[in-house]
């Protein structure tokens, strides 16, 4: 009898050892992960609203893309790509530019609205109507001024034609130093560092800015004029006339 006792006892007790093995490998964190993967023959299971990195998914054109449009660039303030414009509207760039452009039209034929578009270079922005100006500064911050010396001009104007380029080059055809004028640019935020040539010393590059574009009231750098020969050489004997007088100082 007590034989029959001790081996029930025993058979309880493996049974349960059994049971708690169960448990304690049924809550192994990622064990059931893996045993789906084991039924599904290795394939992770899908998160619907995850997306996979480098797919591609199509936008559903908007139904009032000139509204889209003025919400963004409103809402944005400074200037906008066209490329993210057009992946916002789910729309081609060409059909973009359409419509930023009937858009502009607008605004600038409407006397009661004080905003309009510009454009800078593959870029547009939303700004206030020049009319609007004496009326801003009366609650707004007057913007700050700076003033543009002859030197810095005619360093400006360099790198706007010959972008990018070194220091170098500036100096060879002003022939003068160009540090302080470059400097003062930057500062102004005309001009910036567009990386370095790939050359001995690996000089820096530099070129104008979209605050250049506004600043001048210039779309693209394909507006700006076409400099002849003749105002090069009216550079050089400024920066010339520059020198001998810093020397007789």
């Amino acid at each position: 009898m007590a034989d029959n006792i001790n081996e029930t006892k025993q058979l309880n007790t493996e049974e349960n050892t059994g049971k708690i093995q169960d448990v304690k490998e049924t809550d192994i964190p990622g064990e059931e992960q893996l045993s789906h993967k084991e039924e599904t023959g290795g394939e992770e299971p899908v998160n619907p609203m995850e997306e996979k990195d480098g797919e591609d998914h199509e936008v559903r054109p908007v139904d009032n893309p000139k509204a889209v449009i003025g919400a963004v660039l409103f809402s944005v303030g400074n200037s906008v790509e066209y490329k993210k414009l057009a992946g916002v509207l789910g729309r081609d760039t060409e059909e973009t530019k359409k419509l930023v452009a009937e858009l502009k039209d607008e605004y600038d034929s409407n006397a009661d609205c004080g905003f309009t578009i510009i454009e800078l270079e593959e870029s547009v922005q939303m700004c206030s109507k020049a009319s609007m100006y004496e009326h801003l500064i009366k609650i707004a911050k007057v913007p700050k001024s700076y003033s543009l010396t002859d030197s810095m001009l005619e360093t400006l104007s360099i790198i706007a034609y010959k972008q990018p380029v070194t220091k170098l080059e500036i100096e060879k055809i002003r022939g003068v130093s160009c540090d302080h004028a470059v400097n003062k640019l930057i500062e102004y935020g005309l001009v910036t560092e567009l990386g370095r040539l790939q050359a001995p010393g690996r000089p820096l590059l530099f070129g104008t800015t979209e605050e250049f574009l506004r600043s001048f009231n210039v779309t693209s750098l394909d507006d700006l004029p076409t400099v002849s020969p003749d105002r090069i050489e009216e550079f050089k004997k400024e920066a010339a006339e520059e020198v001998s007088l810093k020397l007789d100082i």
